[in-house]
């Protein structure tokens, strides 16, 4: 396989062809950093407004890292992952002790913060540093894997590794930031999961799934195991106008957002048992189940969830924050000041417009 041709084809494409986005040409690294982790399992499309109005609230690493956690998550409500968001404002505050509020140039030292695996250090060094490292998103995965007709699942240990030294090998030295962006444009613009437009490539002269006529069965991918399906209750506990919502332990799933009580629903309960236990075990009382607010789906990464909704009242007893970090009795209308997942937003707005009426 010509090396020369595959990186020479795939820069030229890109000076004529690249997309203009935000962060592209953006003199701080911090800016390649944030849309770097934006960009993780997100699409470009999605990113964009959340970049722009991250970058007016938090312009610098020192703007993160003074800020509160419950202002970054806020600001990243609606991207999921919230994880993400906690390890930017964490890895900021390294950076501030660590590093003088500069972010490192290298992938070691980048790969020593918070939520910065290979990928993101990979594509910070080459495209902000200019670092002659490569990096390896879905879009490079997809164009590599078809290229190169890689066979081996490209999730597998074994298939990951073959990607990462084909992208390796063939990286010209002195343009990895914009052989990485090309990569990345290409598989984002042409070498699309369906129907890529093969005819436009720069580079289909050379690539094997194409003339084999298998572009679609590459990226080669197992078939994953069924997602589990879970039912799920929430208690809208009101009292003198205002609701009950709790803030979750700030590590694990959705943490540090707040929330309507309630839990998983366990083998031989009903909805109403499920929410009266729930309630008791995560806030130290007992409520009368109502009526049913509302049902609500969502899927996250690795599971589905139907939520039940539905309208309580006390029956006796102050609620504690005994699984939560804190609890609060808020009017419906300053639902919008607290950082949610996307269910809990739901329930909101269905409370705000119902109040509103």
């Amino acid at each position: 396989m010509d090396k020369k041709h595959f990186s020479t084809r795939l820069l030229s494409w890109y000076a004529e062809h690249k997309r203009s986005l935000p962060w592209r040409g953006h003199p701080d690294p911090y800016a390649i950093w944030i849309s770097e982790v934006m960009l993780q399992q997100t699409r470009v499309e999605t990113v964009i407004p959340y970049f722009e109005r991250w970058m007016k609230f938090f312009p610098t690493i020192h703007a993160l890292a003074s800020s509160s956690q419950q202002e970054v998550l806020a600001l990243w409500e609606g991207l999921g992952y919230y994880g993400r968001a906690r390890n930017l404002h964490k890895a900021a505050q390294i950076v501030i002790e660590e590093y003088n509020g500069e972010l490192p140039g290298e992938v070691r030292l980048l790969r020593q913060l918070p939520g910065v695996g290979r990928y993101t250090a990979g594509a910070i060094a080459s495209i902000a540093f200019s670092r002659d490292e490569p990096t390896l998103d879905g879009n490079i995965r997809r164009v590599v894997a078809r290229y190169f007709n890689v066979s081996e699942d490209a999730r597998s240990a074994h298939g990951e590794h073959h990607l990462w030294m084909l992208v390796s090998q063939h990286l010209p030295l002195g343009h990895a930031g914009e052989y990485n962006q090309a990569l990345m444009d290409l598989g984002a613009s042409l070498c699309s999961p369906q129907s890529p437009k093969c005819e436009q490539c720069p580079i289909k002269d050379n690539c094997i799934a194409k003339y084999l006529g298998i572009q679609e069965q590459r990226p080669v991918r197992l078939p994953k195991p069924a997602i589990p399906h879970h039912i799920v209750t929430a208690a809208v506990i009101s009292k003198d106008d205002k609701v009950l919502i709790a803030c979750r332990p700030p590590r694990g799933l959705l943490g540090g957002l707040w929330e309507f009580p309630g839990g998983k629903l366990q083998d031989g309960e009903d909805l109403q048992a499920c929410l009266r236990r729930e309630i008791y075990e995560e806030l130290g009382v007992e409520v009368e189940v109502g009526t049913q607010l509302g049902e609500y789906r969502h899927a996250y990464t690795h599971f589905r969830v139907t939520l039940y909704a539905f309208w309580c009242s006390l029956l006796q007893g102050e609620p504690c924050p005994i699984q939560a970090t804190d609890v609060r009795w808020v009017l419906p209308g300053d639902l919008r000041q607290f950082p949610m997942g996307k269910i809990d937003r739901q329930i909101s707005q269905t409370l705000i417009s119902s109040t509103s009426l």
